[in-house]
């Protein structure tokens, strides 16, 4: 992302009151599935149809009342995912990294927490009773298969196109490469 600078945890968090906080989680889960019959899967990964027409991951702002960012991101995941989020909770240690951009005073956290594939299939097929689906970034919860052929094109291909969707999809965060350590 152009203009913004990674942060500390503990920077972000001491940047001081006239500083807003956002949280994503990248929710996923390893896939026994066969794509087509013959090409092994990896990983189902939960993405959304942001207001905007991109992919993105479900979280938002943390508000005053939330005690912490973890707090501020499971509340969001429970509005706009539905109660199936709250068979989970998304903890510090699933915490990736922190980046602050050079416009509004904003820092968006990353989290990256790994489901088993039945909790990420009741949180995809409940996120259409979410209270809060349609209103803010969640128009459509999808689940999207990354795959591989054991060395084989394919799965280069792939991890080239996921990393071009990663920077995509995520202009308020950077990955850093993230995919490669947690996928």
């Amino acid at each position: 992302m152009a203009g913004a600078r990674r942060l500390e945890l503990a920077e972000a968090l001491a940047l001081g009151p006239g500083w807003r906080h956002a949280c994503h989680a990248l929710l996923y889960a390893t896939d026994p599935g066969m794509l087509f019959g013959r090409i092994p899967l990896r990983y189902a990964v939960l993405m959304q149809m942001r207001f905007d027409g991109r992919l993105g991951f479900p979280g938002g702002f943390v508000d005053t009342q939330d005690s912490s960012l973890e707090d501020g991101l499971n509340r969001e995941l429970r509005e706009e995912l539905g109660e199936a989020a709250a068979a989970f909770r998304v903890e510090r240690a699933d915490y990736r990294s922190s980046h602050a951009g050079s416009g509004p005073r904003v820092v968006a956290h990353f989290y990256a927490k790994r489901l088993t594939l039945e909790q990420l299939l009741a949180v995809e097929t409940g996120a259409t009773r979410a209270k809060d689906h349609g209103l803010e970034l969640t128009f459509a919860a999808y689940g999207f298969k990354t795959f591989g052929m054991n060395g084989g094109q394919l799965q280069r291909k792939s991890q080239r196109q996921t990393r071009r969707t990663h920077k995509k999809c995520c202009n308020t965060m950077a990955l850093d490469g993230m995919e490669d350590n947690v996928l």
